[in-house]
């Protein structure tokens, strides 16, 4: 996603709700100058892309995001942890950067994904545990 589609993306999330070509231009001319057609296109490139549904209301559309922030940032990290040779080295590296405030975030992440029936005796995939999702007969999601 590109600059321009952030901030617009920013603001469809931040609102959450469908909002109009015309609302989202007098927000951004707050921080710019920027055409009415040109946010025009950018809510069209993201309706093309997916990232936003829209439903004609006169002769104008509203648009509502598909999915979350979460959810895209979420996307971005899978697309770049699958294109490293090295997944375990990249999430260490990963790891590395993060602040004790987003480890304690990632450390409370696990916890709502394992479950509460998984403990800290439960053993984990390295020790001949199942990942979580995965079905019993080794096949993913």
């Amino acid at each position: 996603m590109g600059e321009l589609e952030d901030a617009v993306m920013t603001r469809v999330w931040k609102w959450n709700r469908p909002v109009t070509v015309r609302e989202v231009l007098e927000d951004l001319q707050q921080e710019r100058s920027i055409a009415y057609t040109t946010v025009m296109t950018v809510l069209d490139n993201l309706h093309q892309k997916g990232w936003v549904r829209r439903e004609a209301e006169g002769r104008a559309y509203r648009y509502e995001a598909v999915s979350t922030r979460a959810a895209y940032a979420a996307a971005l990290m899978n697309e770049a942890w699958s294109q490293s040779d090295n997944p375990a080295a990249a999430l260490v590296a990963f790891f590395g950067m993060m602040s004790e405030e987003q480890r304690q975030a990632l450390r409370d992440a696990v916890r709502i994904v394992q479950g509460p029936e998984e403990t800290a005796e439960t053993p984990g995939p390295a020790e001949g545990g199942q990942n979580p999702g995965s079905a019993p007969d080794g096949g993913g999601r």
